[in-house]
């Protein structure tokens, strides 16, 4: 069995290096043309760039370029090891160490596939749905010194893109990293890598294409998601969901305690991510200017705010209030600033906050039991509704004044119900395949011993 998966994988890969080659080729017979379009712009201008194209290293802003390596390296940092302590400590001891392989695993498998497909698809010109080829493998991501010129984004001329395809890289992989949450101590670490691999390329790269990408057809409707709305936490929320509803509830789920692991790992885990975040939603301007100041201070008002009211929410309910409480709702009020924080006052995003930590504590509690499905760490009752509510907020609160756009109420409904379908289907259907092609669970023996030593054949020390 396993020599088989080993010989599918050398498969694909095998066809992955073919359109690698076959890519190289043609950047090769197009360069002498790349550099007669580079003369010709020095001597007659041109209108503002449709695609990616070289431009005078002197046109790169160097601040944007630094702010931009810095946020990168922070929402990076929100994976690895952020989101593997968050959720490394919320579950038994032993599945800890096969939750933090997820996540290390997943970050280098969308690395790989954002370099040979995912980034084109998502971020180069195409149709309404679905990017061009320019820049399979990276393909024309280049720095040549000799000419003085790089690789630019028309989405973000003042970056080399290279940087903006790495910042666009680490939204990728945490996303993905996110639906770990809802399937740790149950499903096949093969099934993971196989699901998550197929989900970044037709379900993450198509959806941030429709949002992000100016041809998209969500960003054609006028739908508004700054930072990761409903490209990154409906999409991972509903997924996550779905995957629960696949594998089913682990073994004693509703009647033996699942007592967390470390919560003080927990605790480090939402530390990471409350910092990493101004990296997700002020790097999301791609500048250093006003607008990214002022979205790396609504997300820190938001914040506080959601962690504020899941506390009360719950000091009213259960009568005491918890640190996991706490760090959950300081995650619900980062995810429902995520789409509104360039467009909205910080009073907007108090309120937003506010609304959040109030839905969220609904989420992972009333409406978890409603939905009667072992969604494990709550993606979708904290990120998937946290997404919604910001998303939705973001059509009523978004003021012009601060982008020039005006929020819409029912074009944002329709983006929400849009990526909720479509994030659903694909990811139920993947999900079937991924069952056909190497399983999705693993034997009961396996989880009752725990995924740490039946999948890895490794422990924590005492």
């Amino acid at each position: 069995m396993q020599k088989m998966r080993l010989i599918k994988l050398i498969a694909l890969w095998a066809v992955l290096l073919g359109f690698h080659f076959g890519a190289a080729s043609q950047e090769l017979a197009s360069a002498p043309s790349a550099a007669a379009s580079a003369i010709s712009a020095a001597v007659v201008p041109v209108p503002a760039p449709t695609h990616p194209s070289l431009a005078a290293q002197s046109s790169i802003n160097s601040a944007d370029t630094a702010w931009m390596l810095t946020s990168t390296a922070l929402v990076l940092l929100m994976t690895l090891p952020g989101i593997a302590l968050f959720y490394g400590g919320m579950i038994r001891r032993k599945n800890f160490i096969n939750t933090l392989a997820s996540v290390v695993a997943i970050a280098a498998v969308v690395t790989l596939l954002w370099f040979a497909v995912g980034y084109s698809v998502a971020f180069t010109p195409g149709n309404l749905w679905w990017g061009g080829a320019d820049r399979l493998w990276f393909v024309g991501l280049d720095y040549l010194k000799d000419t003085g010129q790089v690789a630019v984004s028309y989405i973000a001329p003042n970056l080399p893109e290279s940087v903006f395809a790495m910042f666009q890289l680490s939204f990728a992989i945490i996303t993905a990293a996110l639906v770990v949450g809802a399937v740790v101590e149950r499903m096949l670490f093969s099934a993971l890598l196989w699901f998550i691999g197929l989900w970044s390329v037709l379900v993450y790269a198509p959806i941030a294409h429709w949002v992000w990408e100016p041809g998209g057809w969500l960003a054609q409707m006028g739908v508004l998601d700054f930072a990761g709305g409903s490209v990154v936490h409906i999409n991972a929320g509903v997924t996550g969901l779905v995957c629960a509803y696949a594998l089913g509830p682990r073994k004693g789920y509703g009647r033996e305690p699942f007592q967390p692991f470390n919560l003080g790992l927990t605790m480090v885990g939402a530390g990471l991510l409350w910092v990493g975040w101004f990296g997700f939603n002020a790097g999301s301007a791609l500048a250093a200017d006003g607008r990214a100041g002022l979205a790396m201070a609504v997300t820190q008002i938001a914040a506080a705010a959601g962690a504020f009211f899941w506390m009360m929410g719950e000091w009213v309910v259960r009568g005491r209030p918890s640190l996991l409480g706490l760090c959950s709702g300081v995650v619900a009020g980062l995810v429902a600033i995520t789409p509104a924080a360039g467009f909205v006052t910080p009073r907007a995003a108090l309120l937003i906050g506010a609304v959040a930590g109030l839905a969220c504590y609904w989420g992972t509690t009333s409406l978890k039991r409603m939905l009667n499905a072992d969604d494990s760490l709550d993606v979708f009752g904290v990120h998937g509704i946290g997404g919604i509510v910001g998303s939705l907020l973001t059509g009523v609160l978004a003021s012009k004044s601060i982008s020039g756009m005006q929020g819409q109420l029912m074009v944002q409904l329709a983006g929400v119900v849009i990526v909720v379908l479509y994030s659903g289907v694909m990811s139920a259907l993947l999900l079937w395949i991924t069952k056909v092609w190497v399983g999705l669970r693993v034997d009961e023996t396996s989880e009752q011993t725990g995924l740490d030593i039946s999948l890895h054949r490794e422990q924590l020390g005492t």
